[in-house]
């Protein structure tokens, strides 16, 4: 999955764009089709109903109300279930048809416009996007539980925590290698046009894609991690961190690869995690791509930093500097986009 270059929007335009995505019941069903992602939060949720029962929560971009009716069904006596997009009326619905009305409350409003009366005992939220922090959503959550979160009240999940490892793509390889062979397929020679591919294929921006296992080339590093219970939104713009690794051993090299992993409250939390040594969920792992491969060896030294914030022309988007060093060469400086 790859992101085309828009023009510079207002933030009202940034907003509605947004909002008309989480409209088109697509998105829903790929969230709802990720096990992984739509288990970890039920059996969260579960596993914390002495905290939730007879509590107040605050469900944050509800989507079609399957968070909301988790929390319902863990004993929460309210639940105000906020969504912004016209999916909002979907989510009365189904909220109807599994007979909570009584406990769920659908409020079509975005969250920073809402009429919540009172305090709130807990806020669940699903507001991770690609790399974490593209779409951007929450600087929502962080307004919410600085409004109505009581003090010592519970975050689902609570914290975030981003990995880096440097990756071979056999994808690419396998692209770059397709042009030598159309000579054997069709008689006619186009190797010549090897370089122009790896332009296109590499020389895009952040790619969303399945890194497998046999493909990471050093033990992953964790870069950063956030707090929800305190993260502020100078904290969520300017995620950073440093990173050293040591090849396995001779491979090509494509780029870096980041994902993340969630935790929730309670004993024994549960994780959440998109790690490529886990597995798949609709996340999988962004890939920042070198403009040119690297051949490495074992031991060969990757390090260097990076850091994540928002674009600069629509902070629902996210920009990505990297700086790194392959084989004690001299430092390299890439910025990538997604969504702009």
């Amino acid at each position: 999955m790859a992101f085309s270059k828009k023009r510079r929007y207002d933030r009202t335009e940034q907003d509605n764009e947004y909002f008309q995505c989480y409209s088109d019941i697509t998105v829903h069903e790929e969230m709802l089709s990720d096990t992984v992602r739509t288990h970890a939060y039920r059996m969260a949720i579960s596993r914390n109903h002495k905290a939730l029962l007879g509590k107040t929560v605050l469900d944050v971009g509800a989507g079609t109300g399957i968070l909301s009716i988790f929390c319902a069904q863990a004993g929460a006596s309210k639940v105000y279930a906020v969504e912004a997009s016209a999916v909002s009326q979907l989510a009365r619905q189904v909220v109807k048809e599994n007979k909570l009305d009584g406990q769920v409350e659908v409020i079509n409003s975005t969250v920073e416009s809402a009429e919540i009366p009172g305090q709130v005992d807990a806020i669940v939220s699903e507001w991770m996007g690609y790399g974490l922090m593209y779409e951007s959503m929450l600087s929502s959550v962080l307004f919410a539980r600085d409004k109505w979160l009581k003090p010592g009240g519970l975050i689902f999940p609570h914290c975030a925590n981003m990995f880096i490892a440097p990756v071979n793509d056999a994808t690419v390889e396998s692209r770059l290698d397709f042009w030598s062979d159309v000579k054997d397929m069709y008689g006619v020679d186009m190797t010549c046009v090897q370089s122009f591919a790896k332009k296109c294929i590499m020389g895009k921006d952040m790619a969303v894609s399945s890194v497998y296992v046999e493909h990471v080339l050093s033990h992953p590093e964790h870069f950063a991690s956030l707090d929800l219970n305190s993260a502020t939104l100078d904290d969520i713009g300017n995620i950073s961190g440093n990173f050293t690794f040591f090849c396995f051993g001779s491979s090509l090299m494509h780029g870096f690869a980041i994902w993340f992993s969630v935790e929730f409250p309670g004993e024994n939390g549960i994780i959440l995690s998109t790690s490529p040594y886990g597995e798949e969920t609709h996340w999988k792992q962004t890939i920042l791509y070198l403009d040119e491969e690297v051949q490495v060896e074992q031991d060969t030294l990757v390090k260097g930093d990076i850091k994540m914030s928002p674009a600069e022309n629509n902070p629902r988007h996210l920009t990505v500097t990297l700086n790194y060093s392959i084989g004690g060469e001299m430092s390299r400086t890439k910025i990538f986009q997604m969504g702009n």
